[in-house]
């Protein structure tokens, strides 16, 4: 497995490289840059805006500007934030925290549910819990993550008072404290939970099909004639067999879920990477959207390989080479 690792590492830099060159281009396509976004050109002094581009580098070649900026960035320097007049590197650390608790609680409520609700729909398919599920998972996938937002904002904030709908902390809240974390938890659960509707109905879904196909096989049918527990027959050889499908996908929500959150945290205006994304865009702040781009590139590549390991590592009969 060492070996495999290691191979599918080394795969990773070509194709990061050609991914750099693909942002870099297309983020350059824009229109204007990040000077325009910041200076209105009707009003300044045409030399001062010509003075200003030549010193950021703006009137080099297009290829110079991309290998200094990927010299850089191999050296862990993202360049610049125009608009905020900070290191990218300290601008997405600053909000990759907040990002990275949104991923983490919409992981944990997505296994948890789909788990739970495929497990009870495998079982009894066909009867009327098990259409109740499906009717849920449909109206799941149909739904667009924006429209169940606003849904649950309009609900749950709004006519039940139950949890806050933006930002991430409420005002006067003493960092550090029991307050503070509660405070947290809470703004975090409505954008975790839109995050993770469309993985919760599809991986319930995976899991109700896979358990009732492995219902089928002989080796079940072996064991049902052995006498043995429908209990144990379910959950040692149909549930630990279909479970493989769900946990390999564990790897692609690394940057599913954390790609998924620019729309999520932009309309809970939710300060993470996902509405920084958006908003650089706006202002023409290239050298962040690059680096946000090449960060979700990077855990996309990353996500692909611990999913292959998870694979190995729960079905035995997967061996890498």
């Amino acid at each position: 497995m060492l070996v495999y690792t290691l191979r599918r590492i080394a795969i990773m830099i070509p194709i990061i490289f050609l991914v750099s060159i693909v942002v870099f281009f297309l983020a350059h396509q824009m229109p204007g840059d990040a000077l325009t976004g910041k200076i209105d050109p009707l009003n300044a002094n045409p030399e001062y805006i010509a003075e200003m581009r030549d010193k950021l580098g703006l009137n080099d070649p297009i290829y110079e500007q991309y290998l200094r900026w990927i010299s850089g960035f191999l050296q862990g320097d993202f360049g610049q934030s125009f608009v905020h007049k900070m290191p990218v590197s300290e601008l997405i650390l600053s909000r990759l925290p907040n990002t990275i608790l949104l991923a983490v609680i919409a992981m944990f409520i997505t296994y948890i549910v789909a788990f739970l609700m495929g497990k009870y729909a495998g079982r009894r398919p066909n009867t009327t819990g098990d259409y109740g599920v499906q009717i849920i998972n449909y109206l799941a996938l149909a739904m667009p993550s924006f429209v169940a937002a606003l849904l649950l904002i309009y609900f749950v904030s709004f006519q039940l008072g139950w949890l806050p709908a933006t930002g991430s902390i409420a005002s006067g809240v003493d960092p550090g404290s029991w307050g503070y974390i509660v405070s947290k938890m809470e703004h975090a659960v409505l954008p975790s939970l839109c995050l993770g509707l469309l993985p919760i109905a599809s991986y319930t879904q995976f899991l109700r099909n896979d358990m009732i196909e492995s219902a089928q096989k002989d080796y079940v049918r072996t064991a049902r004639a052995k006498g043995t527990p429908e209990r144990k027959i379910y959950n040692k050889h149909i549930l630990r067999n279909s479970v493989i499908p769900i946990v390999t996908l564990l790897g692609f929500d690394l940057a599913g879920i954390i790609g998924g959150s620019v729309i999520i945290e932009t309309i809970f205006t939710y300060p993470g990477v996902g509405q920084l994304f958006v908003d650089s865009i706006n202002n023409r702040d290239y050298t962040v959207v690059m680096a946000i781009t090449m960060l979700l590139t990077v855990m996309t590549l990353i996500g692909n390989l611990i999913a292959d390991i998870l694979y190995a590592l729960v079905d035995p009969r997967i061996r890498l080479d």
